[in-house]
């Protein structure tokens, strides 16, 4: 069975391992350029006032700036446009040098003195994504710094009413939760840009403040969200190099039709294309040349400031990172055409394929709609000019020339390779003829392609994979191509567990100089698009995975191929079993904490039945191979949520006055806003019995470690202790108990919970490894004992202390039996230890928040450990001195072995997006065990 138990667990750990190795590793290389600053940079402290100063010590505000500007701004008499960086979990305010620094040497080109002035706030590098405590204290500190800026541009005519902020990680919700503060004027912000910030939820809730803090900008932005339309948010998540934070969560909770609320995945920026890890999205070169680029075109050429106008933000920021357009919404451009007939020429042919020569010319193609109005739906045509100008017009003919002319390329995309523009020939209906312009008078050379398209026949449709078939499957689709687009709908492939490799193979019959392909996999749902440049002919493998989740059943991923002509493309398309993982633990990893604890709390279960069954303790890694128990735990949960979609039985939970039932943050985009209209997920409950395995893997192969760590540091600490034949090593008295007690109270009021915690663990710690070094020491002596007997007999060794009774049943202190009680006594501590450890992990964050805090406070102000820290603390003194013979004789202990189950059951219910009362349930099945062992 032992053999049996650790297969079965390596087997589940080496799944882990693939799908963390695929979380950690499993995308494109990084692909983002470093920024680079031409001098050194300076970081001029802005002086707060006295009362500011006093309230936030830690915290700090300063001004970006290098070699000229440094010394311009000496005196911080400004005149450029105001922008805050604020920095995220763990974040340095040093790292908004990368948008300072190409925002500063992009102003040195641009005429008239137009420029930024950037600010960052430094919020002490705090781990405010682990403890909420201080979130709300960095929103009071950036009101008051936002309003130290404006002070600084008094001395203006016309200074500016209003900050723009950028925020990376949890700084963008920081910069939501402004608007939460009852004296915050929301017209001293309208712009926001978020870089990697998880809006949607915390990527772990590990106390109350942090899900409290939640609640209240969801609660502002969503219910009260119509008095924020006139503020512009831009949330970009990393893609899936981000980890940290995948990008589902960047998605800005916001009331629907809301235009000004954008939220979309670095992958589909235009100009930028790559995906970003959760520290890069801040130097990445593409995506700041996007930001830097907004905010240029954002600024009023009148005022030098940023435009308070709607309409232009918006319509700038979808052009710069959404649709790169030809030009921005609003801007016109003149069209004028040759009237000499040596530029132009008509095109009667269903494809152009033009290269402009080395010497400049004007050239034009003129085609004619009325003959392909009926049998053509839509023309294409792209260009590797990447000069986003007009060059698709619409011409109404008249003679032989254009009487009217419209410029129909507003509807250009730019893609990595080319410029592409589709016409839908059913909006032309007010013009004659399309003309596209090839005109190269620069002598720059370029190549235009253009064809007329049935969208129908350039559309395929194929079948992909069932998720589990582990790529032994394919599902192929050969494209014969005659045109420059194609279209594959990858039919129910629209769920966030889903991952697939798809290799896709070009062969063309006349090898010649053509145009690449680009491979784009879309989600019409939401801009997380992924595009691949590659060679024609190449083979080509992509990766097949979504950030969200389709809102409806209407829609699937699409697999878009701009091709070459007359080449054929074969795609293959086989499930990633590794990808799967991945996917898995992206979404659904929240879930494996959980089910550890649960783990560990069944093996107690099992741990208290084998004392009440035998009076013996079993093998720790027995007890916790049998913590797996997922038809106990999952079906009762899985009943539930099926209850809770019927109305009569919502309505009895609210009676009871419950909590609503765990579920994983929305994976659908356009219903995230409003949990209460959103759609259940039926699959984290189907794939939760392997959560559960994988979660029983790390509490199984996690108590291994324990017990290698605790056997390793009793050899250390053995020469510092004499050898002890008792099983009663290690316990405190009721004086010692009650002293260290009050003094850990008194600790915990005075500094920390999570410290006092700690403490208290590692006084039990020392009990187990006491426990150890007697198990070693009785082991060699009865090794010995034979030998010993005979002197003893020969009158050369003192036998009456060999054969001196223990206290508890007169079991001589060297023999076999007595080796067993503390054999039994060590494996219930082990057991207790794998519990103690949870709360110390989950107050290890506010732990090491309170270490780095500690010059600016000796005392941890909110401690999100208060609640537990007192009775934790007791019930660890007094299971110190517990053993298997007191629990064996307690008459509670039958209760006691009674509720792990249920409240393993309950802590599946209510714990996966609230991981801190994990200690909670921990603690109301350790006071009854506790009460089991009297002082």
């Amino acid at each position: 069975m032992k053999l049996a138990a650790v297969a079965f667990y390596g087997c589940a750990l080496g799944l882990l391992a693939v799908g963390l190795r695929e979380l950690l590793t499993g995308f494109e290389e990084n692909r983002c350029s470093m920024t680079y600053m031409y001098e050194y940079p300076e970081y001029r402290r802005v002086a707060l006032p006295r009362r500011v100063a006093r309230l936030f010590p830690a915290y700090g505000l300063y001004l970006y700036g290098e070699g000229v500007y440094a010394q311009e701004t000496r005196d911080l008499k400004l005149t450029g446009a105001p922008v805050l960086f604020l920095p995220g979990n763990a974040g340095s305010y040093k790292q908004a040098r990368s948008l300072g620094s190409v925002a500063l040497r992009k102003a040195e080109r641009v005429e008239g003195g137009l420029h930024f002035n950037v600010f960052t706030v430094d919020f002490n590098e705090e781990l405010v994504a682990l403890y909420g405590g201080s979130l709300l204290h960095q929103t009071h500190f950036l009101h008051e710094s936002i309003k130290a800026i404006l002070k600084l541009y008094k001395h203006m005519k016309a200074p500016p009413q209003s900050v723009v902020l950028v925020g990376h990680s949890m700084g963008g919700v920081v910069a939501r939760a402004l608007f939460t503060l009852p004296r915050f004027n929301t017209n001293l912000v309208t712009l926001i840009i978020t870089q990697a910030s998880p809006h949607l939820a915390p990527v772990l809730a590990l106390d109350p403040y942090l899900l409290d803090f939640y609640a209240a900008v969801r609660q502002k932005w969503v219910n009260q969200g119509n008095k924020l339309r006139n503020v512009t948010v831009l949330s970009v998540g990393g893609g899936y190099r981000d980890y940290q934070v995948r990008s589902g969560l960047t998605i800005l909770p916001c009331p629907s039709g809301d235009l000004n609320k954008l939220s979309l995945v670095a992958t589909a920026v235009p100009r930028t294309w790559v995906s970003t890890d959760h520290l890069s999205i801040v130097w990445c070169k593409e995506l700041v040349l996007a930001t830097v680029r907004a905010f240029f075109d954002l600024v009023d050429p009148q005022t030098r400031q940023f435009t308070e106008s709607q309409e232009k933000k918006i319509s700038v920021l979808k052009h710069h990172f959404i649709r790169h357009t030809v030009r921005v919404l609003g801007e016109s451009q003149d069209i004028s055409m040759p009237d000499f007939p040596e530029a132009w020429s008509e095109v009667n042919t269903l494809r152009l394929a033009y290269s402009t020569p080395k010497e400049g010319q004007i050239k034009y193609f003129l085609f004619a709609l009325s003959s392909r109005r009926k049998a053509y739906s839509h023309f294409y045509c792209r260009s590797n000019d990447l000069e986003m100008t007009g060059w698709v017009y619409g011409c109404v003919k008249n003679g032989s020339s254009c009487a009217r002319v419209v410029d129909l390329s507003v509807g250009t995309e730019l893609l990595p390779s080319y410029k592409v523009l589709i016409l839908t020939l059913t909006d032309l209906s007010a013009v004659t003829h399309l003309v596209v312009s090839a005109s190269n008078l620069n002598g720059r050379q370029f190549t235009v392609e253009c064809e007329w398209q049935r969208r129908e026949f350039q559309t395929l449709s194929v079948p992909v994979p069932h998720v589990w078939s582990s790529g032994l499957t394919a599902s192929d689709v050969v494209i014969h191509s005659s045109g420059l687009l194609h279209t594959v709908r990858l039919q129910h492939f629209h769920q966030v567990y889903q991952a697939f490799r798809i290799n896709i193979a070009s062969q063309c019959k006349v090898h010649k100089d053509r145009m690449p392909s680009v491979y784009r996999l879309q989600a019409p749902w939401f801009r997380e698009d992924s595009l691949t440049t590659v060679g024609v002919p190449s083979v080509t493998e992509i990766s097949g995975m979504l950030h969200t989740s389709r809102p409806d059943s209407d829609s699937d991923a699409l697999l878009q191929l701009h091709t070459a002509p007359n080449c054929q493309y074969k795609v293959s398309i086989r499930s990633s079993l590794p990808g799967v993982l991945g996917q898995i633990l992206r979404f659904c990893g929240l879930m494996v904490p959980v089910y550890t604890a649960v783990t560990l709390l069944l093996a107690s279960e099992g741990q208290f039945s084998s004392i009440l069954r035998s009076r013996q303790a079993a093998d720790m890694s027995h007890v916790v191979s049998k913590g797996l128990q997922p038809l106990k735990v999952n079906l009762p949960v899985y009943i539930l949520h099926i209850l809770l979609s019927y109305s009569w039985f919502r309505e009895a939970w609210s009676i009871l006055c419950l909590p609503p039932m765990d579920a994983l943050p929305s994976t659908f985009p356009d219903n995230a806003f409003n949990v209460d209209v959103a759609p259940v997920e039926e699959w984290p409950h189907v794939l939760s019995p392997l959560l559960y395995i994988l979660g029983a893997a790390v509490s199984y192969w996690g108590t291994m470690l324990l017990r290698l760590i605790i056997r390793l540091l009793s050899l250390m600490l053995a020469p510092l202790h004499r050898p002890s034949v008792s099983r009663h090593c290690g316990t405190l008295g009721l004086r010692s108990q009650v002293f260290i007690t009050l003094c850990l109270i008194v600790v915990s009021m005075k500094s920390c919970g999570g410290l006092a915690i700690s403490a208290a663990f590692l006084v039990h710690l020392y009990r187990v490894l006491r426990l150890q070094m007697t198990v070693r020491s009785l082991s060699h002596m009865l090794n010995l004992a034979p030998h010993t007997y005979k002197e003893a007999k020969n009158g050369t060794t003192d036998t009456e202390s060999l054969v001196k009774s223990s206290e508890c049943n007169g079991t001589p202190l060297l023999s076999e039996c007595a080796l067993q009680e503390v054999k039994d006594d060590l494996q219930l501590h082990l057991c207790l230890s794998s519990l103690f450890m949870l709360p110390v992990l989950l107050g290890a964050p506010s732990f090491i928040y309170w270490i780095r805090n500690l010059r600016y406070s000796a005392q941890l102000d909110p401690d999100p450990c208060w609640p537990l820290t007192v009775p934790l603390i007791v019930v660890y003194m007094l299971l110190i001195n517990c053993n298997t013979l007191k629990l064996s004789n307690s008459k509670l202990l039958p209760l006691t072995s009674c509720l792990p189950l249920p409240l393993a059951i309950t802590m599946v219910t209510f714990c996966p997006l609230h991981l801190y009362r994990v200690s909670y349930f921990l603690l109301l099945a350790l006071v009854p065990l506790a009460l089991c062992c009297p002082l």
